[in-house]
């Protein structure tokens, strides 16, 4: 509306410099808000509350507080559960709508940075523009639900693909060569340096890994595996560092982290660690001495905090002193030695073995699990497996899947399709033929009532299994081709068994 010849610009109290029409229009905007809302609150730089509007206080008995005294001068984040007012402050930037769920309820707000003139932030301007916005907007409200939800199902879908699958007590034998090997492995589990495990091929090194992050104090953190000899000597690079955006042609847009990166606060397993290429080994034992790595294409390091354990079947030495595997990397990966022993020095672990392969394979073909017989267990004994643990469990898989009976002989694991197998050792001898052997049955008793004779024979069968097996009740069990637990009905039924022979706590 144009002046009248008796108005001035001073009678109508409009400054005539800028700075003031500014601050006339950021008050007058102030109040706007602060009556169109459902309610305002100011906090400083220092995350104290120093003011909040009329409408805020109806909010203050949900949140715990009879009046604004008790909760203006507080910290924002000690009055207000999953306040994001913090993250305006740290980052100077808006957050102009989310919304925010505590004990008072559900609300559409925004989080504006209060700057002074020189353009520092002093403080945070929080509005409640909605007060249970989920009447009025119920379609985006459910939207955000589900997509909250589907974020935290994949963040527990990754984290459970980064933990260990195994633990020390995963690794099986009672050998003195695996009790080493398991006492070495909770003495490295306890450092942060540097493991190498050596052993040939399907030795277990793998599940060693995961047993010794799985006793570190990282146990919580990630723990990321790389196969060096899967993946292609051009990607490794970029597998290992990462992709910084744009990096080259067909390059993500956002980048792509690296294993190391991954694997920040855990472990790092480097499978088949004699495949790298002498190339990249140089920039590995860099990360591994500086903590730090490099994306390709970009000019950031990144620190990181990873614990590496790598793992190989080669002969490193010999490769050291052949030229095809740098001496400084092999020093800085030799810091905590374990040799994991072949299946032919712990011989007498393959009835454990066998047992803790059969209940596996049997979980998943869903078929009943197949015992051994002793002969099977003594054929399988003279084998050389040079596949070791994966070859002995390609072994019972294989004769498990082939095979109807309940208990597997030796005579099932010398098949034509076992043929290469059973060439590593001679054949197993024939039996013997069977003889009759005394019962300890006696003519008078021959016409005593059958089911008196049955009892006599099973308590003369088990009392000389006992003897047999030197009182082992498993072994018994399993050379009279019964339960353990029909085995210990009749040692209960029949204590003075026990008193005739010693009976081993072996179950």
């Amino acid at each position: 509306m144009p002046l009248s010849k008796n108005q001035t610009p001073a009678a109508l109290d409009i400054p005539q410099d800028v700075d003031g029409l500014l601050r006339l229009a950021a008050q007058s905007m102030f109040d706007v808000l602060a009556r169109s809302t459902e309610g305002m609150m100011v906090v400083d730089r220092d995350h104290r509350v120093v003011w909040i509007s009329e409408g805020y206080k109806r909010f203050l008995p949900a949140l715990g507080f009879s009046d604004e005294h008790e909760f203006v001068g507080k910290r924002v984040e000690d009055v207000v559960p999953n306040t994001q007012m913090l993250q305006v402050l740290e980052t100077g930037k808006p957050v102009l709508v989310d919304l925010l769920t505590n004990k008072a309820g559900t609300f559409l707000v925004s989080r504006l940075p209060l700057r002074n003139e020189g353009g520092e932030v002093i403080g945070a301007l929080g509005l409640v523009l909605l007060d249970h916005p989920e009447t009025t907007m119920q379609p985006l409200i459910t939207k955000f639900a589900r997509l909250q939800q589907e974020l935290e199902d994949t963040r527990r879908q990754l984290a459970a693909q980064r933990r260990p699958k195994y633990t020390i007590a995963s690794f099986i034998g009672a050998s003195p060569a695996a009790l080493e090997v398991k006492r070495q492995a909770r003495r490295v589990a306890q450092t942060d340096s540097t493991v190498l495990l050596l052993g040939e091929t399907g030795t277990g090194k793998e599940l060693l890994a995961h047993a010794i992050h799985a006793a570190s104090r990282r146990a919580h953190r990630p723990l990321v595996s790389v196969n060096i000899a899967a993946v292609p000597e051009t990607l490794l690079e970029a597998e290992f560092f990462g992709v910084a955006p744009g990096a080259y042609t067909g390059a993500e847009r956002k980048g792509r982290d690296g294993k190391f990166k991954l694997a920040d606060g855990g472990t790092l397993f480097l499978d088949e660690i004699g495949d790298m290429p002498l190339a990249l080994q140089s920039k590995l034992l860099r990360v591994l001495q500086e903590q730090e790595v490099e994306p390709l294409g970009s000019n950031t390091v990144m620190r990181i905090d990873v614990r590496v354990i790598a793992a190989t079947s080669r002969d490193l030495a010999a490769m050291v002193a052949a030229g095809s595997f740098r001496a400084d990397l092999y020093y800085r990966l030799n810091v905590l030695p374990i040799r994991v022993p072949a299946l032919r020095e712990r011989l007498e672990d393959i009835e454990a073995l066998a047992e803790a392969l059969g209940e596996d394979i049997a979980r998943r073909s869903g078929m009943p699990q197949k015992l051994l017989s002793p002969d099977a267990l003594e054929w399988l004994g003279r084998q050389a497996w040079p596949g070791n643990i994966r070859e002995l469990r390609n072994t019972l898989e294989q004769v498990s899947l082939m095979s109807d009976d309940l208990q597997l002989t030796a005579r099932h694991f010398q098949g034509e399709a076992l043929a290469p197998l059973a060439a590593q050792a001679p054949a197993a001898p024939p039996p013997a033929p069977s003889t009759p052997t005394s019962t300890g049955v006696t003519t008078a008793q021959a016409v005593a009532p059958l089911p008196e004779l049955i009892e006599a024979l099973e308590r003369d069968a088990i009392a000389r299994a006992l003897q047999a097996t030197g009182g082992n009740r498993m072994a018994a069990a399993r050379l009279l081709q019964i339960s353990r637990a029909s085995l210990y009905e009749r040692l209960a039924k029949w204590p003075d068994l026990e008193s005739k022979v010693q009976v081993s706590g072996n179950a």
